[in-house]
């Protein structure tokens, strides 16, 4: 979606991901009760299921499922292997809230903020302020520190 097709309502990023975190958030609570009787990648896929219905009624309600026009062979790539990396972040998510406490694989799970700075870094040549290296560094103590048993 281009920036100028966005609706007004949409707001910033910023807001945008404070809502992604607690979506993120309410996922895990909701996960670990809701895999608590069953296998953690039948819950994946029922997880996924609900995820596309939602998406389409979504799409249809804006008027958005429409042709997008074409679509470049690198997108169609990149897509791919982010909706390969999705499935396989989410079988590893609720295999991992299936055996552990979720205070402590919600921030485990976290340490991917760690982990797109660096990619970003290496591979999009994106460079943090020392202050973003530093609120990152925090971020993996804190995952760290909570993870650690003692």
């Amino acid at each position: 979606m281009s920036p100028e097709t966005i609706p007004s309502w949409s707001g910033s990023w910023q807001m945008w991901a404070v809502l992604s975190a607690v979506f993120a958030a309410l996922t895990a609570i909701f996960a670990k009760v809701g895999v608590e009787d069953i296998n953690p990648d039948l819950a994946t896929f029922i997880r996924t299921v609900i995820v596309l219905m939602s998406f389409a009624v979504i799409l249809f309600a804006t008027g958005q499922f429409t042709a997008p026009g074409p679509i470049s062979g690198r997108t169609w790539t990149f897509l791919a292997l982010s909706g390969l990396a999705t499935g396989a972040s989410w079988l590893c998510y609720f295999r991992a809230l299936k055996l552990g406490p979720a205070t402590l694989v919600a921030p485990i799970d976290k340490l991917s903020v760690v982990l797109v700075a660096l990619f970003a870094f290496v591979f999009l040549g994106e460079r943090p302020s020392v202050s973003g290296w530093l609120g990152i560094a925090l971020i993996a103590a804190g995952a760290v520190l909570l993870a650690v048993k003692k």
